[in-house]
Parts: structure tokens; sequence; C-alpha cells
């Protein structure tokens, strides 16, 4: 199970939200370069970076953040929000991501996203499938769709995706612990309807224990956020996951 932390950008900041809610921010840093070398430095070799000013404009807005973290660290970043046309795939790429993750633009333009699957490769582009009350969220979670978390996901597996990650909004930030039941069934799904799928968890992580839980369920890696800015897991305590 890979271990992934995770850096959310408002105005250069690194930030988390709760529940996906832009109202309820809570500040972190101001040096998005420096949180991500503190990772680096405690073994971590993967990046979740999201622009949440992107996610909410509808296009990318903080490629700066990303072009100064990639060049100044040697992680494998994959980077979300606001990517919805080939311009903005297109920068993100060439700023440095090594994998782009797409969600708002898999339920808006599936064409476009499954275009590009097709042209970059299912290494490179993941499934955002972010859901509240099992249902897909999109657009920096402000909306609710009316598409079932595991089907959306079966659907694009049924298209060429491999690489899926998934948040249940309700519990992010929440620090109550991850949504492993969810996880559970989208993977025993995926197994009976015949595909591979390499899951990331992402939300609710608050302890060690957690990270117990999900690797257990057998997912592909787990994303965290506000567990290493909190401290309640510690960040030389990454190391041992690691290994």
């Amino acid at each position: 199970m890979e271990i992934i932390p995770a850096i959310d950008i408002i105005d250069g900041a690194c930030v988390r939200l709760t529940q996906g809610d832009y109202g309820r921010k809570k500040i972190y840093g101001q040096d998005p370069v420096e949180t991500a070398k503190m990772y680096e430095d405690a073994g971590c070799r993967r990046l979740h970076l999201v622009d949440l000013d992107g996610a909410k404009a509808g296009h990318v807005v903080n490629y700066k953040v990303l072009e100064h973290i990639a060049g100044s660290t040697s992680l494998v970043i994959d980077v979300g929000g606001g990517i919805h046309s080939d311009k903005d795939i297109e920068l993100v790429f060439n700023a440095g991501a090594s994998m782009v993750t797409g969600g708002s633009i898999a339920v808006k333009a599936p064409d476009r996203f499954l275009h590009w699957l097709e042209t970059y490769g299912a290494d490179s582009i993941i499934l955002g499938a972010d859901a509240r009350n099992g249902r897909i969220a999109v657009s920096g979670w402000t909306e609710e769709s009316d598409l079932e978390v595991t089907q959306f996901i079966i659907s694009f597996l049924a298209k060429g995706v491999r690489k899926v990650i998934s948040t249940d909004i309700s519990v992010d930030g929440m620090m109550t612990g991850p949504s492993v039941e969810l996880y559970r069934s989208i993977m025993k799904q995926a197994e009976e309807s015949g595909y591979t799928l390499e899951l990331i968890a992402s939300g609710g992580v608050s302890k060690e224990e957690d990270l117990e839980i999900l690797q257990q369920a057998g997912v592909s890696g787990v994303i965290i956020g506000k567990a290493l800015y909190e401290k309640t897991i510690p960040i030389e305590r990454l190391k041992y996951w690691i290994r």
C-alpha cells in the first residue's frame, strides 16, 4: 500500500477543507515547496497535489506551485483540480505532473476524459471518484450528480481506466476514520466484473490504525492530509509504512 501525502492549494498556501467546504478552511503553511520537501525527506515517493482554486474556477490556477515542487523534489506528483481542457492538461504535464486526476471532466465531458486516457495512457490518467451520500460530486465538490459511485467507477474500468482515487466527502477532514466498507464494496464489484483496479483511498484517515485497516482491506494506496498537519500520524512514522 502506497503512502501518498496530500497538499491542497488555495492562494498559493497549504490548506485543508472540512467535508469539501471552502468556508471551513484552515491554513497550514504558506510554502507548499517546503512542505513537499518535508514529505520527501520522510521517505515519501508520491504527492497528491490539489488545485482548489482551479477546482472552483473550472481551469488550472496554481500550476506555478506544481512547477516549483516538481523542480525542487523528485516526488512523483499527481495533480487534480480545474483540469477541464486540453490546454489545462498540457499545462500541468509540462509543469511537472506525472499523473493527472480527472473527476469533474469524467462526468461533464467523458469523451474528452477518454481521449486523454487514450493519449496519455492508463498509467498517467487517474479517475477521480469523489462521493457524497454515495453519489459522485464535482466542481470542487460543490455540485452533486445522480451517478452512483461504484457504478461510475465500473463504467470507466470498462473503458480502460485502471487507477482510481475515491474520497468519501462526508468523512474528509473530519478525522473520524476512512470509509473502509465503501472501498471493500468497490474492489469486490470490480473483481466480480473482471477488472483490474488500483484503488487509492482518501478522506478520514486520522491514525495509524486507519492505515492498518486500509492495508488489510487491500487498497493500493492511501492519501493522508490533515492527519500529517495535525500530527496525529507523526511524519517520522511514514518511513515505517513506506517500508
